[in-house]
């Protein structure tokens, strides 16, 4: 395969002019900047910006070759150069590429459910899948099914045997199904926690627990081997990343807890995303603003990291989700030539929902030395029966946000002191301690009302901001080399744990005590 690697970023004039607008750009508390796409609200108010700093952007876009990069993404060019593959999953949940095989699959899907549904078969289902294979599917299902669901849905994702002896607990072995999502199907965590499921079902005395499994993978040929029936088997294939897997067959579970229309809703929405993305100039293309006001942040003003606010208690496992698909798609520190990225990339993601975060974090984003960018994401319609609550939620969201923009000053504090009626001398001391700094950037994303369709235009947002942040940095967010590193350490360390020789393998010295300590024998003696 031919591939021609980007130019280092750092010697790109369009990254000097860039930088330069940075520094020069602020927000401007006396106008607003808000964006459309696909149903959502982005408003930008609260990040620098300059008709320069817009310029800027699109020149080093231009530069990195946006338009024909993002071309290749859009329609299964090959946008993984270390592994040589496409990453498309935009096929999944475009209503024109060519998807013959994702149709049939989707069916299969479909009718897998509506049979579950018509027999009222399946009263518990127990999900095992790991990352990618796990976190979207979460996400939905707490969403759209936080408080009603005829099935139990119970997810293990960690190999702690805890987590696999809680999700069993209660359950009736002859009416559950396990659903296992690995795109290798040879996962370690997910292939265990399947094979304690297996003997689980076999110990209640079910004749054939084979027909208890469901299976999404890429190798169907080892979900067989497995003993997963083949009818039971739904298709990924190698250019969906698992961290995109959300829209392929991996939400069978999704489909049985919550409907097929929930899947289906998520895909329309997402597949506008798409199209905005593709098709909007990018001083208004909501993806790419916001691609370009995180690398701003981050690489040239210096945030380590970026918190996530989702003031909806249904988007819970928003920011677990976001978190994989941003640091495992940007935490790289060299280039796709090989050589190291001499700006900071990849922010660390972080985060819980408002209001509970106001009452954990948020003085450390107001008031600390350092602080970071936030995103601001709140429903302007809520779906409960108490609207005193969401104008609660509501007015926490913008009060939050508008204090970390315009922060208060010495001046200010002072005279709230004072209206207090403190001395004077009390008045000026703790005025000191009640100053904000202002000026934090954030980004308020808001959307009508949390549909299926507006989470799944929000995902695909982020999918893109990422994919043009990876772009300009000039690294491949679609690889995780750094994961598969540990894999390898740790089927050899499991090795010496399981079946210890007395033989010192090659680990430093904490390590080497460790595996000695923890080796089964000694383990059992202790």
């Amino acid at each position: 395969m031919t591939f021609s690697a980007p130019a280092p970023l750092t010697s790109l004039p369009e990254w000097q002019d860039f930088c330069q607008a940075c520094h020069t750009a602020q927000p401007d508390e006396s106008s607003t900047r808000i964006l459309t796409a696909a149903g959502l609200h982005a408003d930008f108010s609260g990040q620098r910006y300059s008709s320069a700093w817009s310029e800027a952007s699109i020149r080093l876009l231009e530069a990195r070759g946006f338009s024909a990069q993002r071309d290749a993404l859009l329609h299964g060019g090959v946008c993984n150069p270390t592994e040589q593959r496409a990453a498309w999953h935009t096929a999944l949940r475009s209503p024109s590429a060519p998807k013959s095989a994702i149709t049939v699959e989707r069916e299969r899907m479909n009718a897998f459910v509506r049979d579950a549904d018509a027999a009222r078969r399946w009263r518990h289902i127990v999900h095992i899948g790991i990352g990618g294979s796990d976190w979207g599917v979460r996400l939905s299902v707490s969403a759209f099914g936080y408080n009603k669901l005829w099935r139990t849905v119970r997810f293990v994702a960690n190999i702690d045997g805890h987590a696999m002896e809680g999700a069993l607990a209660d359950l009736n072995p002859h009416d559950t199904l396990f659903v296992v999502a690995s795109k290798s199907f040879t996962t370690v965590e997910t292939l265990e926690n399947a094979a304690r499921g297996r003997e689980w079902l076999a110990a209640a005395g079910i004749k054939d627990p084979s027909q208890h499994f469901a299976a999404i993978t890429a190798r169907p040929d080892a979900a067989q081997r497995w003993g997963v029936p083949e009818g039971q088997i739904f298709r990924l294939w190698d250019w969906v990343g698992g961290r995109f897997s959300l829209w392929s067959a991996v939400s069978l579970t999704t489909a049985l807890a919550v409907s097929s229309d929930v899947v289906a809703g998520m895909l329309t929405g997402a597949a506008a995303m798409d199209t905005h993305f593709s098709e909007a100039p990018l001083a208004q293309n909501v993806p790419v603003q916001m691609a370009m006001v995180g690398i701003m942040n981050r690489s040239v003003l210096g945030f380590g990291s970026l918190n996530i606010a989702p003031y909806d208690f249904r988007l819970g496992n928003l920011v677990p989700y976001l978190q994989q698909l941003d640091m495992e798609s940007l935490g790289k520190s060299v280039d796709l030539n090989g050589d190291p990225i001499t700006v900071p990339t990849g922010p660390a993601v972080w985060g819980m929902p408002g209001t509970d975060a106001q009452h954990t974090f948020f003085q450390w984003l107001h008031q600390s030395s350092e602080g970071a960018p936030v995103d601001f994401i709140v429903c302007q319609h809520a779906d409960h029966k108490w609207p005193s609550h969401h104008d609660t939620l509501l007015a926490h969201c913008l009060a939050q946000r508008e204090a970390m923009l315009r922060g208060k000053s010495y001046e200010q504090a002072l005279a709230e002191c004072q209206r207090e009626g403190l001395s004077e001398e009390r008045a000026r001391w703790l005025a000191h301690h009640r100053v904000h700094q202002g000026g934090r950037p954030n980004t308020l994303i808001v959307l009508p009302r949390l549909t299926p369709y507006s989470l799944g235009a929000l995902l695909a947002l982020y999918e893109h901001k990422i994919f043009t942040q990876g772009l300009v940095w000039g690294i491949n967010p679609f690889d995780q080399w750094g994961v598969e590193y540990g894999k390898v350490l740790a089927a050899g360390i499991l090795q010496e744990i399981q079946h210890p020789t007395g033989v010192i393998a090659e680990h430093d010295a904490s390590t080497n005590y460790w595996v000695n300590r923890f080796a089964r024998p000694l383990r059992s003696a202790d």
